[in-house]
């Protein structure tokens, strides 16, 4: 329950395997065909796992496939989906282990559990060589991030990591503007949010007492391969949990996968050479932190894209250019700052600043295709009818994997030197032990 059910963790998957899979993930992966598919009229035989909370907008995404079999381990979500017309004959299950016992009628597997049991959701249907949808954060923490990212890479299936504002239109031209050079080279960016979720003071503790356990629900599932603790409404229902490092890595993981999209996509970022805790409170045991910031580094990538300094804010922090009021004073929001201008953007909405320097600003011509959505692109890129969705796992596997760095960095309260090859940090051993963690009895990950 505290700091130390995390351990180091190993992998064999290298930066230089993170690079080569990106690179030619869209030529091995682009139109695959349906290899298991027993469903008429080109639908695909769809398993859901978890299909409450964000998992029943991807139930209704899917109400034109073929919905084979519905998990979850609230037995209220399940009675809830099976109430709709295309999950009627859908089989049922508590435990996505069973679950896994039939997929001869399976194509495609969408997560939508708490973090804490993505990875281990995600993993077998990846060795089953099923398209996977998975939620955002794609995993808990660094080492599972590996693993699932190396898994995806020899499925050879299709993949999709749920950051559904990398859809819309907005982020696609504030990624149109940055590469085409109308700021210039980047050099600088800040990504920040408001969102004030997490420890703040000893009131916001780990509860000491115990509560019921909802007839509805299977705590002990719920766990999963967390440390068992007693049920408590403060973790369940969702998005409570999130806080707790057991469960999910706090504002930074879960908003990360968002905000921090926008500038790993604009600069082709990769692995991050040094991670460094700026502010935050002290460490907390058990809690991640409502409000802190991180500062990465990132190496030089060709192409005009020289080395970078990007920051993570997330509460009550915020940019020195936005506390001197010199940009606009958006509540969230991500800024490039070029050596010819800047480009401040949030989900819906991006500007060119200074203003009276773009004035008459002719806008590159738009080269990033729309998309039909998040869910959308995914399930036709299943079915051969459009492209490798762009959320696939090689690129949204080290994107996570750089935001639960962010996270280690500040447990660790020392700047980090990151070896991504060997998953080291050579100047700072000691905190390797927060890349992965030990599970509990009965639960593995291979």
């Amino acid at each position: 329950m505290n700091a130390m059910n995390d351990q180091p963790a190993s992998s064999q998957f290298s930066r230089r395997k993170f690079i080569k899979t990106a690179a030619v993930s869209s030529a091995v992966l682009g139109f695959p065909a349906i290899t298991h598919s027993k469903s008429p009229n080109s639908k695909l035989g769809v398993g859901l796992i978890g299909v409450g909370g964000r998992g029943r907008s991807h139930v209704a995404a899917c109400r034109n496939e073929d919905v084979i079999a519905l998990c979850d381990v609230n037995e209220n979500n399940l009675k809830g989906a099976q109430r709709l017309p295309w999950c009627k004959s859908a089989r049922t299950y508590k435990d996505f282990r069973d679950f896994y016992e039939k997929l001869d009628d399976i194509d495609a597997v969408v997560v939508s559990t708490t973090e804490h049991t993505h990875a281990f959701a995600t993993l077998p249907a990846l060795k089953a060589k099923k398209h996977v949808y998975c939620e955002k954060p794609l995993t808990r923490d660094v080492h599972e991030c590996r693993i699932i990212t190396e898994a995806a890479a020899k499925a050879g299936v299709q993949t999709q990591m749920g950051t559904q504002i990398h859809a819309g239109a907005n982020f696609r031209r504030v990624v149109e503007l940055v590469q085409s050079g109308a700021i210039g080279e980047v050099r600088e960016a800040h990504t920040w949010v408001s969102r004030a979720w997490g420890w703040k003071s000893p009131a916001d503790d780990t509860p000491k007492e115990a509560q019921p356990v909802p007839a509805h629900l299977d705590w002990d599932l719920w766990i999963g391969p967390a440390p068992f603790r007693p049920f408590h409404s403060i973790y369940f229902p969702g998005p409570k949990w999130y806080r707790w490092w057991d469960f999910g890595n706090g504002t930074m993981s879960d908003l990360g996968s968002h905000r921090n999209d926008l500038p790993w996509w604009a600069l082709k970022l990769d692995a991050p050479l040094t991670i460094e805790p700026l502010t935050g409170p002290p460490p907390h045991h058990d809690i991640a932190p409502a409000s802190m910031s991180v500062k990465y580094t990132f190496a030089a990538r060709g192409d005009g894209y020289p080395a970078l300094e990007h920051t993570w804010y997330q509460g009550t922090e915020k940019p020195k250019i936005w506390r001197d009021k010199k940009i606009p004073q958006w509540g969230d929001g991500t800024l490039f700052i070029g050596d010819k201008g800047m480009v401040l953007s949030d989900y819906s909405k991006h500007a060119l600043l200074p203003e009276n320097k773009f004035k008459g600003f002719e806008r590159p011509k738009q080269w990033i295709e729309p998309s039909p959505g998040q869910q959308a692109e995914w399930l036709r890129a299943c079915k051969g009818e459009g492209p490798e969705p762009l959320c696939h796992f090689a690129y949204s596997g080290p994107l996570t994997e750089a935001n639960h760095l962010g996270n280690v960095a500040y447990r660790a309260q020392k700047k980090l030197e990151w070896d991504a090859k060997n998953m080291k940090f050579p100047n700072a051993p000691d905190a390797e032990k927060y890349l992965g963690r030990t599970y509990r009895k009965g639960w593995t990950l291979s």
